[in-house]
């Protein structure tokens, strides 16, 4: 595994265009990152049999919780962090500063740091019908988070049919190397 010279931070919560990682952590280091990978609790469970390959692929540990107290980082710092899938839950808490879990406290902390963080949703149109799901899109926008939502992004499909393998990765890595190379 070859160390590239940028750093992404790739965070992924539990929608189904997660299982497709592999891929897009190779697309990432095809455009010279070197990839953390880290997930929302249920993400990682839902890969769970691929841990160990993703870390190999990666060269670095998947991470899904946080570290404990007096524990040396075994990330290297991030360049550019992109969060997707990211799900209403994760938006939604992030946006809210609510750090219940590691994906959401390391964004939101990185807001603090001013790392260019780049986001896409992966909701149905029901989601998005709560008032708090634009409320958050909003917020994030104006904490300075690039949201990939809506017709240069992410578009909700209904309930029930979702299209993972159509969920445009490549725009996240487009935003992500824009904002690395900035």
């Amino acid at each position: 595994m070859t160390k590239h010279g940028r750093v992404i931070y790739l965070f992924g919560s539990a929608a189904p265009p997660v299982f497709d990682i592999a891929k897009v952590i190779e697309d990432a280091q095809a455009r010279s990152f070197d990839v953390c990978l880290g997930l929302t609790p249920t993400a990682a469970r839902w890969l769970a049999p691929q841990l160990a390959e993703l870390e190999r692929l990666t060269g670095h540990p998947v991470r899904s919780e946080y570290k404990m107290p007096g524990e040396r980082d075994v990330w290297p710092e991030a360049d550019v962090i992109a969060v997707a899938p990211a799900t209403f839950n994760t938006l939604n808490s992030w946006a809210l500063g609510l750090t219940h879990d590691f994906v959401v406290g390391v964004v939101a902390e990185g807001i603090g740091k001013s790392i260019p963080t780049v986001a896409m949703p992966c909701v149905n149109a029901a989601y998005v019908r709560h008032n708090q799901f634009e409320r958050s899109v909003a917020e994030l926008r104006a904490m300075g988070v690039r949201v990939l939502y809506g017709k240069d992004g992410f578009v909700p499909n209904q309930p029930g049919q979702g299209k993972p393998k159509e969920y445009p990765w490549d725009l996240v890595l487009d935003a992500a190397d824009e904002l690395a190379s900035a």
